[in-house]
């Protein structure tokens, strides 16, 4: 099924600037398919002994579940956060129009070497 093989990412960002600038990398990476910027969002935590708040830009990003880690790893390569929220969900269904062109649109698991590999 080929909502099996679909992914949402949801990360979050401390300003549009960084927001951008991940979303912009993961999709030149083709690791994601699309990123959905969404400002406004205001998170409350538990980050060292006390409870913060923040407001932060969330991504949606959508890949197949295949390049989920080769995002993550650009995520905490690029990520300004020193802990990054990456919290990957599985597509349990779907348009098979888009889920085709997220499947189209991502490199296959095997091709993705990630950032400063070469191929052979």
């Amino acid at each position: 099924m080929a909502a099996a093989r679909a992914a949402v990412v949801l990360v979050t960002c401390p300003s549009r600037a960084a927001a951008g600038r991940l979303a912009r990398a993961l999709v030149r990476a083709q690791v994601a398919a699309c990123v959905n910027v969404v400002p406004g969002v205001t998170s409350l935590y538990r980050w060292r002994g006390r409870i913060e708040r923040s407001a932060e830009v969330l991504l949606i990003i959508k890949t197949t579940r295949a390049q989920v880690e080769a995002l993550r790893r650009e995520v905490v390569a690029h990520h300004p956060y020193e802990v990054p929220e990456v919290l990957a969900l599985p597509v349990s269904a779907g348009h098979r129009p888009y889920l085709a062109w997220v499947r189209a649109s991502v490199r296959p698991a095997s091709r993705h070497r990630g950032p400063g590999r070469r191929s052979p």
